[in-house]
């Protein structure tokens, strides 16, 4: 673990946690068909990634280091999340949100530790389709569903 690292990506996501709340502000409170506005989940994103921000700057500054030690960075496991959440982006309205966040778990999962992929197949598939169900079901949101070629809407 990198510990000037960890402090500097913690700054930068807690600015990005702030940025989707400010953000989320300007964007209407009801959209048609919901019971939720559209603002409520990227509030919710956003505050939540600004307090795990907050927790990773605490922890930084809390550790001591017995021994200072020159960590390589692993471009390879960046890389590989990176192009993963740009393509869960890209593909969340073809595929639908349970399919393309199912994917984008496993893919995060095998990638930061291989093995036990059905303990990360179980994660994923519960997550997916308990946010779906959650937001969909209960609090009358409105997200991507399945794609029409598996019969969904």
């Amino acid at each position: 673990m990198n510990s000037t690292f960890d402090r500097y990506a913690g700054i930068a996501f807690f600015a990005i946690g702030l940025a989707f709340l400010v953000g989320s502000l300007s964007i209407s409170t009801s959209a048609y068909g919901s019971n939720v506005g559209a603002n409520i989940f990227p509030m919710i994103l956003g505050a939540f990634l600004s307090l795990m921000s907050i927790r990773l700057i605490y922890e930084t500054f809390r550790k001591q280091r017995a021994e200072k030690q020159k960590e390589d960075l692993d471009y390879k496991r960046f890389v590989i999340i990176f192009i993963a959440a740009v393509l869960y982006a890209y593909f969340l309205e073809d595929i639908g949100f349970v399919i393309s966040t199912f994917l984008f778990l496993m893919i995060g999962f095998q990638t930061m530790q291989k093995g036990k992929v059905w303990v990360s197949f179980l994660i994923a598939a519960c997550f997916s389709y308990g946010v779906y169900y959650l937001y969909v079901h209960l609090l009358d949101g409105s997200l991507p569903g399945f794609p029409s070629w598996l019969g969904g809407a």
